[in-house]
Order: structure tokens, then sequence, then C-alpha cells
């Protein structure tokens, strides 16, 4: 018994790896939003698990890339509510997943000239 002939609905192993991983970032999005504080902040979550880390992690990121860089991107980033950067990963892997099983073309359908 052979593999079975590819169908149409067969699914690249790429979206299939985006699929899954949209499903476990936004079942992490909603895990946060619905078990911590509906406003708590990136930055008060970093601080909760360990503050003595988070504030390394600060001091490391701007001798890296300035003072100036941190507040452009780091300080908005971080003020944002703790579920948003799931949420937004889910989203991003759910558009690589569409992308890669839309433009897939199944082998069955190709043919020689």
């Amino acid at each position: 018994m052979g593999r079975p002939a590819a169908d149409k609905t067969d699914i690249p192993l790429i979206a299939r790896i985006f699929y899954v991983l949209a499903a476990v970032f936004l079942v992490g999005a909603v895990a946060l939003a619905s078990m911590l504080p509906p406003d708590m902040s990136l930055h008060e979550a970093l601080h909760t698990i360990d503050a003595e880390r988070a504030d390394d992690l600060q001091h490391a990121m701007m001798n890296a890339l300035g003072a100036r860089f941190w507040e452009a991107v780091f300080v908005p980033l971080l003020m944002r509510p703790v579920w948003l950067g799931p949420l937004f990963l889910g989203l991003i892997c759910v558009g690589g997943a569409v992308s890669a099983s839309f433009h897939a073309t199944p082998r069955a359908n190709r043919r020689r000239s």
C-alpha cells in the first residue's frame, strides 16, 4: 500500500506549522486575557515575574541600542496589555498559514507538456 495521491485538500507542512503556532499563540492570548487583570501591562507582568531581570534587560537593551531607541520602540510595547503580543503573533501566523496553503499547488495537478 503506497501513499494516497495528493488531494486538493492537502495542506503543505509549512501551513500546518503556522496553523499550530497560531493556535498556541491565540489560546495563550485568551488565557492571559482571562487570567490576569485586564489592564495589566507587559511591563507590570515582567516585573511581577522577576523585577531584577526585567531591570537588567532594560539596561542591557539601552546600552546595546541606545536610550532613544529604547524610548521610541520598547517603552510603547511595554505599556500595551500583556495579551496583545501573543494575539498579534497568532494573527501573523494565521496569515502565514493561509498564504502558504493558498499558494500551494498540488502535485497531482502538475502535468508535463
